[in-house]
């Protein structure tokens, strides 16, 4: 949720912000309008409540029992209109916050405007490999991963239908490779490791945002009224709602790692083949709670290990600035880690970091007590996140570090993580 000072403060900057997004303006002047009627109902519930005690003092000093009754008569009247005034501000409030959770987060200075193909590329790292130099074209993840006996997406479909498949074997204890390595660079930094629920209740995943446009990606039990997360972002962000955190030592910082689900709605066609757009898939997530001041620094911070990892599993790769149109509801600032995928020619998206600013914490009640001018104030505090690892990682690892034969190499990073394995062979081989 948008800090409605700022709204009323500074509108332009918010109708700024919503048409970088490609959102609707005029839903800032609707915010606006039902700020008005919800203050001036409060008003006129609150003259009307003071009247309504003041008016039950003269009854008790009645004179007369025709006063008596004239004055209860009277005091009647004020209590109906009283609870009157009592529901329609009351309504005026409900529809606020119904407006209010239509604005996505206000975009930072420098976001691109635009869409999904509006970014602007920060900087690119690493050279891709020239497979017709080497002599050999270069066979996609799916492949590889059937060769190796790593992926096998036929017998997933058959138990849980498309989008699903199963590691196994050397599949397996790849993705675990990673995902260690993630917890072992998150401890590294020091975050605290965490595996968190993967089913939450519906006020913290509206809290988190995800439950405006995009709402048709999330896996909803309508037995529960639950759902099941796309991300860990969601529980942790959920874990210190409505609590006051204690920031005066730096941000707070954990690292959740759990299975992710998503529908996929809208995809239909898309990356159909292998294992990069599926259902279900593992993650480790980066999570920080940090004061608005340090929210940039830590926003930085998590890029920079993201980049670790990628360096980590030797990967060519860019980062992007996303557009304003294509952050989500709560981001209000977004980079993409895109990695090379040599037999599609393009870059793929591996992780993304974002600054939600306060618009998360504001939701969930996550707040600070500051001192300011030698008073003690409480205050929403900034939300960002990061991904460190995830399933979709092992198919830029195997096409990336594929040999002539459909072996593949492994990254020095992650051999430890693989007792010391350096080559992925083929079954049989």
């Amino acid at each position: 949720m948008i800090d409605l000072k700022l709204l009323r403060d500074q509108p332009d900057v918010v109708r700024a912000s919503q048409v970088a997004r490609g959102d609707d303006p005029a839903l800032v002047d609707a915010v606006l309008d039902a700020d008005a009627l919800r203050r001036s109902s409060l008003a006129e519930f609150e003259q009307l409540r003071a009247e309504q005690k003041a008016h039950g003092k003269k009854v008790a000093q009645a004179s007369s029992p025709e006063e008596r009754a004239e004055l209860l008569r009277h005091t009647k009247e004020l209590a109906e209109n009283v609870k009157a005034r009592e529901a329609e501000a009351g309504a005026a409030s409900a529809r606020l916050d119904e407006l209010l959770l239509q604005i996505s987060n206000v975009v930072l200075d420098g976001v691109p405007a635009g869409g999904e193909d509006d970014f602007v590329v920060v900087k690119e790292v690493g050279t891709p490999r020239d497979f017709a130099a080497e002599g050999f074209e270069p066979r996609d993840h799916l492949e590889l991963g059937e060769m190796l006996r790593a992926i096998d997406t036929e017998r997933g479909a058959k138990v849980s239908g498309s989008r699903f498949y199963y590691l196994t074997g050397i599949g397996a204890r790849l993705e675990l490779a990673l995902l260690n390595a993630a917890v072992a660079k998150a401890v590294e930094h020091g975050f605290t490791p965490m595996i968190t629920p993967t089913i939450v209740n519906p006020e913290i995943m509206r809290g988190t945002g995800f439950l405006g446009a995009h709402a048709d990606e999330i896996y909803y039990l309508g037995a529960d009224d639950q759902y099941l997360v796309g991300t860990s972002e969601v529980a942790l962000a959920g874990y210190h709602a409505n609590e006051v955190v204690d920031l005066s030592e730096g941000p707070l910082r954990y690292a959740g790692w759990s299975a992710c689900y998503r529908r996929e709605a809208g995809s239909y066609g898309k990356d159909t083949r292998g294992i990069i757009r599926v259902h279900q898939f593992h993650k480790v997530e980066m999570f920080s709670y940090a004061r608005v001041e340090d929210a940039a620094a830590e926003h930085a911070r998590l890029l920079a290990m993201e980049e670790e990892m990628l360096a980590l599993v030797e990967l060519p790769y860019r980062v992007i600035d996303t557009a304003a149109g294509d952050l989500g509801s709560s981001a209000a600032r977004k980079f993409d880690c895109e990695a090379w995928l040599p037999t599609q020619q393009r870059f793929l998206e591996l992780t993304s970091t974002s600054n939600c600013t306060t618009f998360q914490a504001r939701r969930l009640g996550v707040r600070e007590r500051v001192e300011r001018d030698g008073r003690s104030e409480m205050r929403a505090v900034a939300t960002l996140n990061g991904t460190l690892a995830t399933t979709r990682w092992i198919v830029a690892i195997l096409e990336n570090h594929q040999l002539p034969d459909g072996s593949v190499r492994v990254p020095e990073g992650l051999r430890p993580y693989l007792g010391g394995l350096e080559v992925l062979s083929p079954a049989g081989a």
